[in-house]
């Protein structure tokens, strides 16, 4: 076995997971990214999760999967739980990125809320406006977000010029914008618990 464990992630993770091994020296942890396109179509998840469980079980002593439900609508759990492997906890990564409590606090003050991290802030333009065809049809936007009420970016790092890009992005959707930093603390303590059920 090359490495003790393997995550399995989505790819709008691959910045911070790598951070994150690096934070806690973490040399026996291996991360594999599936495309962060998927989640514009979750039924395509917990197959592309399976394809490399299969393909990865005999190199590793254990296996971590890095995403949440992400609406597949608990077929990634039907999945991980016929192969014994955990996953981080949550519907999605912005309850986990947040920590539970934060995230319903924000979640029931305005249930009309769409959310950005630093990837999503980063790559707006390829999965919100191209992915949902906003740039060659504007008309849309209305359709998609006319019932949301504010944008919160939920920000890993102090970066002012993602901080811009975030406030634009939100001027382009029309919505409030309201910045919550969340540094990588919840992920991290989830990622730990995960990842420490294997050794070094």
């Amino acid at each position: 076995m090359n490495h003790s464990v393997l995550v399995i992630a989505c790819g709008a993770l691959a910045h911070e997971l790598a951070h994150l091994r690096r934070l806690n020296r973490w040399p026996h942890v291996a991360i594999r990214c599936l495309p962060a396109e998927l989640h514009n179509r979750p039924e395509k998840i917990a197959p592309a999760v399976r394809a490399l469980i299969e393909e990865e079980r005999e190199r590793h002593a254990g296996i971590f999967v890095a995403y949440a439900d992400c609406g597949t609508g608990g077929a990634l759990d039907r999945l991980l739980d016929e192969h014994g492997v955990e996953r981080l906890p949550g519907a999605h990564c912005y309850e986990f990125f947040a920590g539970s409590a934060a995230f319903h606090a924000l979640a029931e003050a305005e249930p009309g809320t769409f959310y950005l991290t630093d990837f999503l802030v980063r790559s707006f333009d390829r999965l919100v406006k191209q992915g949902l065809g906003l740039d060659r049809h504007p008309e849309l936007r209305d359709a998609y977000f006319g019932n949301y009420r504010r944008l919160v970016y939920l920000s890993q790092t102090d970066d002012p010029e993602l901080d811009a890009q975030a406030r634009a992005h939100a001027a382009f959707l029309g919505l409030a914008y309201e910045r919550h930093a969340t540094g990588f603390a919840p992920l991290n303590r989830v990622l730990t618990s995960g990842v420490s059920a294997w050794p070094s």
